[in-house]
């Protein structure tokens, strides 16, 4: 059941989310995602989930960490438009992955970024923030 409002709880939450944000490795993680990580294809998803790949940890760790960022919305624990208007890094990893999602579930996993799926589909804030999202990583995309 969705949480209709925001309350002092959810604002806790969030605060030590952010706090698990600034982790050192996690940081770094989420660094090198954001930089390195522009897959052009879906061998690109294949090859950085080998876990012989230099970023195979900091992949499953980012995405790892913003399922279970998004599953407290998804779940009702937080109100999920507050939720994402200050989480919403995590829809970048989506859009970047989301042209190969189907492909990835059928392949691997039925639930790959189910969450973050949600979030950006069912949530009305989401929406719009992903909207914005989609836009800025597609346009990196073809510079590339």
């Amino acid at each position: 059941m969705p949480k209709d409002a925001p309350d002092h709880r959810d604002a806790e939450l969030m605060l030590r989310v952010y706090e698990l944000r600034r982790e050192p490795v996690m940081r770094e993680s989420r660094s090198a995602l954001a930089a390195q990580f522009w897959p052009k294809s879906y061998e690109d998803i294949l090859a950085i989930m080998k876990p012989d790949h230099p970023q195979n940890a900091a992949f499953r760790q980012v995405t790892s960490y913003w399922e279970m960022v998004y599953g407290f919305a998804r779940h009702g624990i937080v109100n999920a438009d507050f939720w994402i208007e200050n989480n919403s890094e995590g829809l970048f990893l989506l859009a970047k992955i989301a042209p190969y999602l189907e492909r990835l579930r059928s392949d691997y996993s039925p639930t790959s970024l189910r969450s973050s799926e949600w979030i950006a589909t069912e949530c009305g804030e989401g929406r719009r923030i992903y909207g914005l999202v989609l836009a800025r990583v597609q346009k990196v995309l073809d510079c590339r």
